[in-house]
């Protein structure tokens, strides 16, 4: 398995996967923006990745581009450390449901604020919407409270998912933002950081 990302990007969540599940692959830290074999604006990279984004994944034939599929891609990897529930039961559908919320629901604010500070072009971007981006990142953090609770041990219960990875990496992605998190999910957050397995792939980052 190869894994083509950038740093703390949305790709840090598939190499924490990585190392939750034990899976053997090879990190391939990519230039961001750049046009050479490396960049992601590199005609090599855009042949895996139409958009020249992060992250990628290769195995064997199989080719992923979006974060959440690959953590649950390799979540299946390990099946006896229920990483992720199995297809077709309530567990199943919770999980689903949550990880849908955070890319849909909790992390869209945080990418509008980065988008209109910073990744579109100077002309697109409406610094009006930055005060907005917060009030709805709040507005989501109350919907994931009645989702995982004010005080979660865990995203799903009493057991560490991959949902922890999606859930944990977009509450600090917010904190690198400057938004403020609400207490509990502050010292979720850290606890979900303070695993091995995160901390083995946070060593990965050049």
């Amino acid at each position: 398995m190869k894994l083509y990302g950038v740093g703390k990007s949305r790709s840090f969540r598939t190499i924490w996967a990585a190392e939750e599940a034990g899976v053997e692959y090879e990190y391939v830290e990519v230039e961001f923006g750049g046009a050479g074999d490396n960049g992601s604006g590199g005609s090599a990279y855009r042949q895996l990745n139409y958009q020249g984004k992060v992250p990628t994944m290769i195995d064997g034939e199989l080719v992923l581009t979006e974060s959440a599929a690959i953590v649950n891609y390799i979540a299946t990897k390990d099946v006896s450390s229920n990483l992720i529930p199995q297809a077709g039961g309530i567990d199943r559908a919770l999980y689903d449901q949550l990880a849908f919320f955070v890319l849909t629901d909790l992390e869209q604010p945080l990418w509008t604020n980065g988008k209109h500070r910073f990744a579109l072009p100077e002309k697109w971007r409406v610094p009006q919407i930055l005060e907005t981006t917060r009030w709805e990142f709040d507005k989501s953090q109350e919907a994931l409270k009645n989702l995982i609770g004010a005080e979660p041990e865990f995203a799903m219960g009493d057991q560490f998912t991959m949902a922890d990875v999606l859930v944990a990496h977009t509450l600090t992605w917010a904190e690198n933002f400057k938004f403020e998190l609400q207490d509990g999910f502050r010292e979720y957050k850290n606890r979900m950081y303070e695993r091995s397995a995160c901390q083995a792939a946070l060593a990965k980052l050049f």
